[in-house]
């Protein structure tokens, strides 16, 4: 099995959005979970310690997490980088400076140029306006950024047009994938990539591993319970990645710069 070089660290389900394909079915009355602070603490100290390289902080909306700069911190003192996936909804004037820190990274989402497409996505009247203002701003301030438009065709095409006339030039695409709230969805035309758990594993918010956040049913043991290493080197986690259907398919190209996977709301975006 791959050394996992990458975390994805769900430090929260709260979200000021409710996006139709969301996989974590992430809102504004969902919680930060179980995993404290500590827990968080000890799951960057021992991800460090295996030679992981880089943690992901998405949510749910990272930034509404009250300890988002100490875990960033916390992260960076431990020789990892960070990207943090955010929807810039909103990002309060002191938490400019921990997305400033060398060795973090932004990433976000963009539905598409037209601000009424746009907001029937993510379900906030005026979300457009508040992400594109503070994706000016990001790129002002000169913070590395990585941008993800979800789905295809015409309106994705103006998407991209849009954000490359910004200023934007590491932009991701995507298809909607049929989890959480796409489950069924009309516009859901993938599954999972098939490269779950390949180098990288997720700890959602009540302290389960699994092998991607988007693979969320596929339990791998609990950190609470157990050291992040003991779970990847058991049989559990073994199991759990092992019953990922492997496909012959071309990445599915998410959140994470990794180009075997990645959602692009979470790795395909959480918002």
């Amino acid at each position: 099995m791959p050394h996992t070089e990458m975390l994805w660290l769900e430090i929260t389900g709260r979200c000021q959005l409710a996006c139709s394909h969301c996989y974590a079915e992430s809102g504004p009355t969902a919680g930060h979970g179980t995993m404290t602070v500590d827990d968080w603490h000890k799951v960057i100290d021992d991800a460090a310690g295996l030679g992981v390289r880089q943690v992901a902080m998405i949510g749910g909306e990272p930034t509404l997490h009250p300890a988002l700069p100490d875990l960033v911190g916390y992260a960076l003192a431990a020789g990892l980088t960070v990207e943090i996936f955010s929807n810039l909804v909103r990002v309060p004037a002191e938490l400019w400076p921990t997305l400033m820190r060398l060795g973090v990274r932004l990433a976000t989402s963009y539905y598409a140029a037209s601000a009424a497409d746009h907001d029937r996505v993510t379900g906030r009247a005026g979300s457009h306006a508040l992400t594109r203002a503070n994706l000016i701003e990001v790129l002002r301030r000169s913070i590395p950024l990585r941008v993800g438009i979800v789905g295809g065709g015409d309106a994705a095409d103006r998407a991209h047009s849009d954000l490359l006339g910004l200023g934007v030039t590491n932009i991701r695409r995507d298809v909607v994938r049929a989890f959480g709230r796409a489950a069924g969805h009309d516009g859901a035309t993938a599954g999972g990539c098939g490269h779950c758990g390949l180098g990288r594993a997720a700890v959602l918010p009540d302290g389960r591993i699994t092998p991607c956040v988007m693979s969320r049913g596929l339990d791998g043991g609990n950190v609470r319970d157990t050291p992040l290493a003991g779970l990847l080197a058991g049989k559990q986690w073994q199991a759990a990645v092992e019953s990922v259907p492997r496909s012959r398919m071309g990445p599915c190209d998410p959140d994470s710069d990794h180009e075997r996977c990645g959602p692009v709301h979470p790795e395909p975006d959480p918002n």
